[in-house]
């Protein structure tokens, strides 16, 4: 993650409530929540960081301060799938820095299966964590930012909300439909309350998840699943946790203090191709 970060002067001291802060797989890379994490410290923001593995919430936090010593972050164990622990969380955030200024909602789950194959299980599993979270932790912080006066949130979709991408996924693909315009909705009745609301929405992006769809959709051939997943991107190449992150803290900024209510698509063109990249000018 060697490349220049903007700085947003308005983010210093910020707090920023991150769920899905933690991540698996090959420890070199970034996850989102952990690039998104990394990117506000930059800024000079606070964070307060939630997952439902514990131990990967805590290597994240470890990374961070290892990094940044002087950096202001916490984690904690929470499934926000669930109210309760969702309840505690904001109270736990709410504890420690007093208010919260932006929430991103950053927890994800992709099944494979079309409407006939898929079973009811793997579908409300999916739709617990890609949707109903988010109505979790809106429930809980809206409130808290219309009483301090304002406040942010972004919420992470998928192109697979936007477009089929090649596989079925049918659950995955509603709730990041539904993820769209829960946050479209939202954000027209919070917008006199000086409150924001906007989605991400990535294509496909170079994490240490791909190495497990690897293993859910192409056998296990990481070579050439990222070789294939290269190929479907007109730039030639998936993105970055970086990018992601990027797009995340500019909307959380003052930078997009008139944005509120859309979407910033973040896919090398992918959304917009036909899905050939033979093409030559």
């Amino acid at each position: 993650m060697s490349s220049p970060h903007p700085i947003y002067p308005t983010l210093s001291s910020k707090i920023i409530l991150l769920t899905g802060i933690g991540q698996t797989g090959d420890p070199s890379q970034w996850g989102n929540g952990a690039a998104t994490a990394r990117t506000f410290i930059l800024n000079g923001a606070k964070v307060f960081g939630c997952d439902i593995n514990l131990s990967a919430a805590e290597a994240t936090e470890a990374r961070l301060l290892d990094e940044f010593p002087h950096a202001s972050i916490g984690v904690v164990k929470a499934d926000v799938t669930k109210k309760e622990d969702v309840r505690e969380l904001v109270e736990a955030c709410l504890k420690r820095y007093g208010r919260i200024d932006v929430l991103v909602n950053n927890v994800g789950r992709s099944e494979k299966g079309d409407v006939a194959t898929m079973e009811e299980e793997a579908w409300d599993k999916q739709m617990d964590v890609n949707l109903k979270s988010v109505y979790l932790t809106c429930h809980f912080v809206l409130p808290v930012m219309e009483k301090q006066g304002g406040g942010v949130v972004v919420n992470i979709s998928s192109i697979a909300g936007l477009r089929y991408i090649g596989k079925p996924q049918i659950a995955y693909a509603a709730t990041k439909a539904a993820l769209l315009h829960f946050t479209r909705a939202t954000a027209v009745t919070y917008a006199p309350k000086n409150i924001r609301l906007n989605t991400v929405v990535p294509g496909l992006i170079n994490t240490p998840l791909v190495k497990l769809l690897a293993d859910k959709y192409a056998g296990g051939d990481y070579e050439g699943f990222v070789k294939q997943r290269d190929g479907q991107v007109p730039m030639g190449h998936m993105g970055t946790s970086e990018d992601v992150a990027n797009a995340v803290v500019f909307l959380s900024s003052d930078a997009a203090k008139y944005i509120t209510g859309t979407k910033l698509v973040v896919d090398g063109a992918i959304t917009g191709s036909t899905g050939r990249t033979d093409f030559k000018l």
